[in-house]
């Protein structure tokens, strides 16, 4: 049985149950049969790849049945999870692949070695990217379609989502990922 994950953004130290769209999504994933971990990361405002990542397998317990959903920095993260070890999926919300020159971005350690794409299409069964062109904090160009065009060639079961009007996918609300996670789910059980 497949259960999610969300790994928020960097900056959450807040209740994430309502933190923009990660409470609602836990509970719509929930409510689909899928149980969802979601809980507040050490080191929230860095983000540290050496901190976040023992804690997903650790605490959060991030295995072969888990679809990890990350946002922004934790899509990295969930992107460096699946280079190490296998899940059942990552779902990458406004991902990116440089410290795009913040010191802050580059302090979390994710950015200083070449992305292993095959190593994330061989532990994972499906990838999904949700990106949006009018994204203020991570470019579109230089940095989404950087995800996808290395993401796209390695797992022949990568699904791309472009918006031209979400930003950064800060809304309280995340539809579209909701019924794509589950979409995905049913056809990956049948």
């Amino acid at each position: 049985m497949a259960r999610a994950a969300i790994i928020p953004g960097n900056g959450c130290d807040c209740d994430l149950d309502k933190c923009m769209w990660y409470g609602w999504v836990k509970r719509r994933l929930e409510e689909a049969g899928i149980p969802t971990a979601l809980q507040t990361m050490p080191d929230p405002y860095v983000a540290r790849e050496s901190i976040w990542i023992p804690f997903m397998h650790d605490t959060l317990k991030c295995d072969e049945s888990t679809i990890i959903i990350g946002h922004s920095s934790g899509a990295e993260a969930a992107m460096r999870y699946a280079e190490k070890y296998r899940v059942k999926a990552i779902v990458l919300v406004s991902p990116c692949v440089t410290d795009m020159g913040m010191a802050s971005e580059a302090a979390s350690g994710y950015y200083a070695r070449p992305w292993l794409w095959d190593e994330m299409a061989r532990n994972t069964s499906w990838i999904m990217q949700f990106s949006s062109k009018d994204d203020p904090l991570v470019d579109f160009e230089s940095e989404q379609l950087v995800v996808k065009e290395g993401l796209s060639k390695a797992q022949p079961h990568y699904t791309f989502h472009e918006f031209a009007d979400r930003g950064h996918f800060q809304s309280r609300t995340f539809p579209a990922l909701v019924q794509a996670v589950t979409a995905a789910c049913a056809t990956q059980a049948s």
